[in-house]
């Protein structure tokens, strides 16, 4: 009963991880966790519980990929509502400072209306008596100002002074004192209440006539960086921080667009120079900004808003500058090095604000991303023309590459290879722009742009694999050059060089590519503070290299088989378009008296030497890589024989035709598979399919004889006599025995070309 349960709890958890599988929106998929009833411990205990080691590790990967995600939908939400959020935060700055305003503004209209109710309280005391009121407005006028009187007087006049010299900081200390002094007065009432009101008044304008002097003094070009802060602080004591903030930004920007002015776009090197120029002086100056907004409003949201949305304006116009100038001819031309170096330089200038809390590297993407991908796919279709130029030239054989290529790459990964690569002008060619192309690519991490590349590499080469098909004589397969129609390749002639043409093909997909596709990798980055994972990160990009070989390895394949079609139409058709595997070899033994001398047929002595001749090239141009020469004598072989066994009108004739396959025709067949079984498993390329296929067909034939009633074992030798016969006949072959000149039957069917072949 407790397997069953396991059981259960295991397929459980499998459906799941289907369910983690399907195309779920992500709002969806976290339902489960939002629910006021989920239990953490729960939940994993029990989809945990019966799962294998594998699928955990399969869980933990889609939950990362899960956290991943959510982090990115939120950045996404953020973005999204980001410019509401800085709206509705600068409509309560502004609000905020009206309602200050207004507060200043009510204070002082009710400290004149306490005044005129005081003033009027005074006269209706003194009304009942017009001689005592003269007397007191004459003793009024005849007294001496009181103290605060005299101050107030003395402050008036200093206050102007100190604004007409600019002497800010003694101002500010100025402004302070009177509004103590008023409040003081206004609350033992030792001034009169218009007085009072003469004061405030003064108070009010002198502050907005400093403040007026603070913006225009900011505001000049000769302004230094500790003025404007200084004028910034100053500014904010006078309890418009609002105003100081968009002071110091703007003051900042002013700045910028002067300094902007003085960097002129460089024709050299297509701008890169005006590019670092640009971005370091651009996020510079946004830098100090940050600094600055810090260190005199600290990390208020507000202000850090403005300053966010500020730092995002700058960068947009930088980045339309650099796209303008510098990254528009370039990317349409297909310079890639000299868009990623100009990306990667402006990329390395802004990260460096993260560290002040500011991200501004999406904004660059989303400006920079169209150009690498126009370069991309520019220098992508350069690759293609390029290599096809060459192949029309090419004249297949096989060098190492010239002094200074870069078809190794660096040197730190070409010390990890002993021996340089043999491949042909066009493969040199193709492999140096493709290690130039991930070279170039790769350190553009942040563009998350390795699967395009990777892509668009596939699709170069499988444009190359194409190219090296046509070079096949006989080849018609240009329908498979989707959108480049049929280019001009030279032929490749000699079996050498076509063998050239799969050493090239296997090269690239086995180690060129493959190592390319590595530098596409963050994992190249040697940074110390990666080296923890690095390890990690290599097994999850295991799974990725292995998908990338095996599509790789179909192309190669694709030539492979058409290489080996190609060489076994051959064989079996003549020049005319007669067919040389036909059954009447066969079935013609029988109409003669005397017996044949027995030699393997003429097509399989072909066969046999064309497989001796290939597997003698394959050892020099695949060394290192003898299975691949393995296989391809494997797969040309079968390629004839499974010709023979789905060939219709050959066993039609044989099994239904006028003719029966008389004992004669039934020995030579035999001795020809027998042939064939030998050769093949003394190369060692001797697969299971084609052991098992001959020994179909042998039955085939076998029984097609039985069928006239002639029982075929009685007719056929021993298996001793095939296995004689057919190594005797290898001996020949390769001249490693000699029989003398016999003369041979002239009703053998191989007595006019054994010894041709044998010659050959």
């Amino acid at each position: 009963m407790e397997p069953s349960n396991q059981r259960a709890s295991f397929s459980s958890s499998k459906g799941d991880s289907a369910e983690f599988e399907t195309e779920l929106t992500l709002s969806d998929r976290l339902k489960v966790f939002k629910s006021s009833r989920f239990d953490p411990e729960a939940y994993v205990s029990n989809r945990c519980r019966g799962m294998s080691e594998k699928e955990i590790r399969h869980l933990c990967s889609y939950l990362v990929d899960l956290k991943k995600a959510s982090a990115e939908e939120m950045r996404k939400s953020v973005y999204a509502n980001y410019s509401a959020f800085i709206r509705t935060s600068r409509e309560i700055s502004d609000l905020e400072g009206q309602l200050i305003s207004l507060r200043n503004l009510l204070s002082t209209r009710a400290a004149l209306v306490n005044g005129l109710a005081d003033g009027v309280h005074v006269e209706s005391l003194s009304a009942g008596s017009e001689h005592s009121t003269n007397k007191d407005d004459f003793n009024m006028e005849e007294r001496e100002p009181s103290k605060i009187e005299k101050w107030l007087a003395q402050f008036m006049e200093t206050l102007e002074v100190l604004l007409a010299e600019r002497r800010v900081d003694e101002a500010l200390a100025a402004l302070d004192e009177g509004e103590h002094i008023a409040e003081e007065a206004n609350h033992r009432k030792t001034l009169t209440p218009t007085a009072f009101v003469a004061l405030q008044t003064t108070i009010t304008e002198q502050r907005q006539k400093l403040a007026d002097q603070l913006v225009e003094g900011a505001c000049l070009p000769s302004t230094s960086g500790v003025e404007l802060r200084s004028a910034v602080q100053s500014l904010k004591q006078l309890g418009d921080s609002h105003r100081a903030h968009t002071l110091l930004l703007q003051s900042h920007h002013q700045k910028l667009q002067r300094n902007i002015q003085g960097v002129r776009p460089s024709g050299t090197s297509y701008g890169v120079a005006y590019s670092a120029a640009l971005s370091q002086l651009v996020f510079s100056t946004i830098a100090q900004a940050a600094s600055d907004s810090l260190a005199i409003f600290g990390e208020e949201p507000a202000y850090a808003s403005e300053l966010v949305t500020w730092a995002v304006k700058r960068t947009e116009t930088f980045a339309l500058l650099v796209k303008r100038h510098v990254l528009a001819s370039p990317a349409a031309a297909g310079v890639l090095r000299v868009v990623a170096e100009c990306v990667q330089i402006c990329m390395g200038h802004c990260s460096l604000l993260e560290g002040r809390g500011l991200a501004l590297t999406p904004v660059l993407l989303k400006f920079f991303r169209p150009c690498v991908e126009q370069a991309l796919t520019s220098n992508l279709k350069r690759i293609e023309q390029s290599t096809a130029a060459l192949a029309a030239a090419d004249d297949w054989s096989l060098t190492y590459p010239p002094v200074g290529a870069r078809s190794l790459g660096t040197s730190h990964l070409g010390g990890m290879i002993a021996s340089q690569p043999r491949l042909s002008s066009s493969g040199h060619r193709f492999n140096t722009m493709v290690q130039e192309i991930c070279e170039d690519v790769g350190p553009l991490d942040s563009l998350q742009l390795a699967n395009q590349a990777l892509d668009g590499l596939l699709q170069v080469f499988n444009s190359y694999i194409n190219m090296l098909t046509n070079a096949l004589p006989g080849s018609v397969e240009t329908e498979n050059l989707e959108g480049s129609g049929s280019r001009i390749v030279r032929m490749a002639e000699t079996e050498a060089q076509q063998i050239a043409l799969l050493a090239n093909a296997l090269l690239l997909a086995d180690e060129m590519l493959p190592r390319a596709a590595i530098k596409l990798s963050s994992l190249q980055q040697t940074r110390v503070d990666d080296q923890p994972r690095r390890t990690s990160d290599r097994q999850n990009r295991l799974p990725e290299q292995r998908e990338l070989k095996r599509r790789l390895q179909r192309l190669v394949d694709q030539l492979r088989d058409s290489f080996c079609r190609q060489h076994a139409l051959y064989l079996i058709f003549t020049e005319d378009g007669g067919i040389r595997l036909s059954a009447d070899m066969y079935l013609s033994m029988d109409g003669y008296a005397d017996e044949p001398e027995w030699f393997p047929s003429p097509v399989y002595q072909e066969l046999f030497a064309k497989l001796t001749r290939i597997a003698s090239i394959a050892s020099d141009m695949f060394v290192g890589r003898e299975r691949f020469a393995t296989i391809l004598l494997m797969r040309l072989t079968e390629t004839v024989i499974l010709w023979l066994s789905d060939d219709q009108s050959f066993w039609e004739e044989i099994e239904e035709g006028p003719r029966p396959l008389g004992p004669l025709g039934l020995q030579q067949f035999y001795l020809d598979m027998e042939f064939v079984i030998l050769f093949s498993s003394q190369g060692r390329y001797l697969s299971r399919n084609l052991h098992q296929v001959i020994k179909n067909i042998i039955g085939r034939a076998i029984e097609a004889v039985a069928a006239t009633r002639v029982d075929p074992y009685s007719v056929l030798p021993e298996d001793e006599w095939f296995a004689d016969v057919a190594q005797i006949a290898i001996k020949m072959l390769t001249g490693k025995a000699n029989f003398g000149n016999v003369e041979r039957d002239v009703t053998s069917p191989t007595a006019s070309i054994s010894a041709k072949s044998a010659s050959s």
